[in-house]
């Protein structure tokens, strides 16, 4: 099984992705625990330019960069590992970039699709949570975090594009995507997650 999650800066993807692994392995299930960018070795080199708080990236190489992470990514990561039976969890994949490219960066929209699906090599999660919360309290949880990176330096107004398409994409797609309220605690958050992806498993 795919699972993916995605959300805003601060929204704890990281955090549930992780327990999540723990709950499927306390299960005896084989899992990979992944992430974009930066998966691979290539990605690695990808991630640290894209994140770059001293480079200023065009909308257009930027987006080009996350998808050559994301070919990488598929085809040396998710592939494989889906091919010998394991659950694998990536903390952002294919609706971050319409999120962040189509909706903060506001590019054309029939590029952003088509480059998505290309890098993405026809391989789709079987369920993705995207945990919702406020803005102001995801960039807080940024903020106490340290080091934060380009885009969540972005102004107000870009982290509103980007919540707004997550929420338009998650409307049109209710079967694979589940809504996710983060600002219950951290245990019943994660309980609402292992319900609907257990069910699925």
């Amino acid at each position: 099984m795919f699972i993916t999650f995605e959300g805003g800066e601060g929204c704890g993807k990281s955090t549930h992705a992780k327990l999540l692994k723990e709950y499927f392995e306390s299960q005896g299930k084989q899992v990979v625990l992944t992430k974009e960018p930066g998966a691979t070795l290539v990605g690695e080199t990808i991630r640290k330019t894209l994140l770059d708080n001293d480079l200023s990236l065009e909308p257009h190489s930027e987006i080009l960069l996350f998808a050559a992470d994301r070919v990488e990514h598929v085809e040396k990561l998710i592939k494989p590992s889906l091919a010998q039976g394991k659950i694998v969890i990536s903390d952002r994949y294919i609706d971050s970039t319409i999120a962040y490219q189509l909706g903060g960066r506001k590019l054309p929209e029939d590029f952003v699709r088509y480059v998505n699906w290309i890098s993405c090599r026809g391989v789709l999660p079987d369920i993705t949570f995207l945990l919702k919360v406020k803005i102001e309290e995801g960039l807080k949880r940024v903020e106490v975090r340290g080091d934060a990176n380009r885009f969540e330096k972005e102004i107000m107004a870009f982290h509103e594009r980007v919540q707004s398409k997550y929420l338009e994409i998650a409307a049109s797609d209710p079967q694979r995507i589940k809504v996710i309220d983060t600002a219950k605690e951290i245990d019943i958050v994660q309980k609402e997650i292992r319900e609907l992806a257990g069910y699925r498993a």
